[in-house]
């Protein structure tokens, strides 16, 4: 959530960036700055309200103490006027207050300066490109053939327990999974990154707090009697773990890890683009979360983008790194990395991770903050990253490992599977 005094003291330059982002309707701005001047005119009534109600009880003692009756009753019936006033003022300060909140959650993050202008991903900037694409041999398959043929992940069989985009996992294939989210994990406590098992439902508060909500409410999955949430991501309820709390500085940067399923009720079209493995309605990925001081935040993300790379190399996958256009990049973020394999039998790129840094947009309506050398309370910033979201990733080492023999195994996973070869 945007500050309304960084709004007011630079709302040419946030129209400016919103315009990047293609958010058009910046007359909001000038809304949530009018509620707010009447907020403080509000407040202001009511200080001035209560300070004179205050005043006059200190005065009715006196008179009646000197005998003063009637003069004391007449002081008693104008704090009764004034109490109402106050009422209503207080009244009336909560509904600007709601009504400014309100405004304030429709507008997106502003984002970074070094954010291309874009309408899409086919807007997205290609930073770079590493690794060799492989060249299969004749009468290799997509994955979601290859899973039938080694019987290692069943999407018919999930479809009869749960629904289209809940696969079941199977034999190697199940194995794979678990070899997956162990290497994730012991690579990102390697670095320094805590891991944590957070709860896979989170309140609306947790949802408000990172940005899921309102903007996402209809692709997340409501559990309406509890009024609960299943987590999008794990980033949801690790940010939220600093909700309402004041770090201390010497901490940061403050890291996190955690392996969850997440669950999304985004629809998807038809064709290659959503079939077998590419878009999942459930499915595994390990997070990484960093809360950061803000002036070494991107510093932060450019290591973090490093660190995701690294775990492609070690998984021998050739990859690229786009810088999201305005366009595509999320709600709550000032500036994604997005890092993409190479699937070679569907001869395309798949999205396996996005690295955000939301400077201190997330943090605002945390109340995520510290206090710097002065004493002085200020905003944190918040980072996460996919490291990595296993799908896609299965999707292409299936792929891009198949042989007439079977599918390999890259060398840095096989310690975890226990076999160098699906067959």
């Amino acid at each position: 959530m945007l500050l309304i005094p960084f709004i007011k003291e630079n709302k040419e330059k946030v129209i400016k960036l919103l315009n990047v982002k293609n958010f058009k309707n910046t007359e909001i701005l000038d809304n949530i700055i009018s509620f707010d001047e009447a907020r403080k005119s509000t407040q202001k009534k009511l200080d001035e309200t209560l300070a004179k109600s205050k005043n006059i009880a200190k005065e009715i003692g006196g008179l009646f103490k000197s005998g003063k009756i009637e003069e004391a009753n007449a002081k008693k019936a104008e704090t009764g006027t004034l109490k109402e006033l106050a009422k209503t003022l207080t009244e009336e300060l909560a509904l600007l207050k709601n009504k400014t909140t309100d405004l304030l959650l429709k507008v997106p993050n502003i984002p970074h300066e070094s954010v291309p202008a874009g309408n899409s991903e086919n807007d997205n900037e290609t930073i770079k490109t590493v690794g060799e694409i492989p060249k299969l041999y004749d009468g290799a398959k997509p994955h979601w053939e290859l899973t039938d043929k080694y019987d290692i992940i069943d999407f018919e069989l999930g479809n009869k327990i749960t629904g289209a985009g809940f696969p079941v996992y199977k034999g190697q294939g199940a194995r794979l999974q678990r070899a997956l989210i162990n290497f994730f994990l012991d690579e990102a406590t390697s670095v320094g990154f805590r891991e944590v098992q957070p709860p896979l439902m989170v309140n609306s508060d947790s949802g408000y707090g990172t940005g899921q909500l309102p903007d996402k409410d209809g692709q997340m999955y409501h559990v309406g009697v509890d009024d609960l949430y299943l987590i999008p991501t794990a980033e949801v309820p690790i940010t939220n773990i600093y909700r309402d709390t004041i770090v201390d500085a010497k901490d940061f940067p403050i890291r996190n890890t955690a392996y969850s399923q997440c669950f999304r009720r985004e629809a998807g079209s038809y064709g290659k683009d959503v079939r077998g493995l590419n878009r999942l309605h459930q499915f595994d990925k390990v997070e990484i979360v960093v809360i950061e001081h803000p002036d070494k935040s991107y510093a932060r993300l450019e290591e973090m983008s490093d660190y995701v790379q690294s775990l492609l190399k070690k998984l021998e996958l050739p990859y690229r790194v786009l810088r999201l256009c305005g366009g595509d990049t999320s709600f709550t973020a000032a500036l994604t990395y997005d890092m993409e394999v190479y699937s070679a039998a569907q001869e395309r790129w798949l999205e396996v991770s996005s690295v955000s840094n939301f400077e201190s947009y997330q943090a605002n309506r945390l109340k995520l903050r510290f206090k710097d050398e002065n004493g002085k309370t200020k905003l944190a910033h918040t980072l996460n990253g996919s490291a990595l979201a296993l799908p896609r990733i299965v999707a292409a080492l299936l792929e891009n490992n198949q042989t007439p023999d079977g599918i390999r195994i890259p060398k840095a996973l096989v310690p975890y599977t226990g076999f160098e070869y699906i067959k």
